[in-house]
């Protein structure tokens, strides 16, 4: 059995965020008819590069005990990721078959049956809430929006926001390995009714059919039927919006490269994105005031700010997608990057 420990990270800092959700291997086709084991799972990515942006976070779903397990833990350790879990269990790891198409865009197939990082209840999540008062965002999001543990996410969910958390809700959908579409459909927009901030993409909002002409449309659509904050929409080459809800308006920023960028795929792109949009954030929160006021903050933030924000967001993304698989870029790359290449 394992019990939640508190613990502190990166520098000795106790942990401001939480994540619950997937860490699993990704089995990446190769030309040559091979398989290459990279670690991945959008939360995993997601706990990885807020660490990498200097955001002192804990990750929440146990590991296994095989040979998976022990690099995920270990990777997860090694950027300053805290485990609520140290104790590894026997269950075995979570498995994706990848194949990239010729843009570098992955299509997946998953394999998850009483895997590791599904054993969870909303009481363990919560009691690992419990232990660690100071936390002030939860995230989750991806194949933790799958209706089969809606009992786990929920409830926690639920719970860390009456306990006025931030909450975050990443609606980055896998529905080709959903066998019943229009369940994960009506479960993916119950929990982004909770949600503080809202990520997604277009091909999200598509897959989700929402009303509406545009991803735009479908956008504010998404972020009235909650009561979120921000709703982040994400649009491949286009760049990204940053939707504000200031009492009845929604205000829309924008940012985009100034210059075309040279992708080599897209995996953790995402993930990259809202660990910058987070960490830009809690950067501008922590300015403001001490100690930080994070969601005071976000509701009454300057237009100056919520640009810094998304265009952090982006370049943290950009850098993703220039380099090989999901290796998660440095706040100190991210801000060179602005300068280097301010967004248009």
């Amino acid at each position: 059995m394992t019990h939640p420990m508190q613990q502190t990270t990166l520098s000795g800092r106790a942990p401001r965020v939480v994540t619950a959700g997937e860490a699993l291997i990704d089995l990446v086709s190769q030309a040559d008819g091979n398989f290459q084991p990279c670690l991945g799972g959008a939360v995993f990515n997601l706990s990885r590069a807020l660490a990498r942006q200097n955001v002192p976070i804990l990750y929440q779903n146990p590991l296994s005990s095989d040979r998976f397990g022990r690099q995920l833990a270990q990777a997860l350790q090694d950027d300053g990721v805290q485990l609520a879990r140290l104790l590894a269990i026997p269950q075995t790891t979570s498995l994706a078959v990848v194949a990239l198409n010729a843009e570098g865009h992955p299509d997946y197939a998953f394999y998850r049956e009483g895997v590791a990082d599904r054993q969870i209840t909303a009481a363990s999540l919560n009691a690992v809430c419990q232990a660690q008062p100071q936390l002030e965002i939860a995230c989750t999001g991806c194949l933790a929006l799958d209706p089969a543990d809606a009992h786990h996410y929920l409830p926690w969910l639920q719970t860390q926001k009456d306990a006025g958390k931030w909450i975050v809700v990443d609606v980055n959908l896998r529905p080709s390995v959903m066998p019943d579409l229009p369940k994960y459909r009506a479960h993916v927009l119950e929990m982004a009714k909770l949600a503080d901030v809202l990520k997604a993409s277009d091909e999200d909002l598509a897959h989700l059919q929402l009303p509406g002409a545009s991803p735009m449309d479908q956008a504010m659509h998404l972020m009235q039927l909650g009561s979120a904050q921000w709703m982040a929409l994400t649009l491949g080459a286009e760049g990204a919006r940053l939707l504000v809800r200031n009492g009845a308006d929604i205000q829309v920023l924008t940012a985009r490269e100034p210059a075309p960028v040279k992708v080599l795929d897209t995996v953790g792109a995402g993930d990259s994105f809202l660990a910058g949009l987070l960490a830009c954030s809690l950067h501008h929160a922590d300015a403001q005031a001490s100690p930080s006021q994070l969601k005071a903050w976000a509701s009454q933030a300057s237009k100056t700010a919520l640009q810094d924000v998304l265009c952090h967001a982006l370049a943290s993304a950009t850098l993703v997608v220039m380099r090989r698989g999901c290796d998660p870029a440095r706040w100190d790359e991210v801000r060179a990057r602005m300068r280097a290449f301010p967004s248009a």
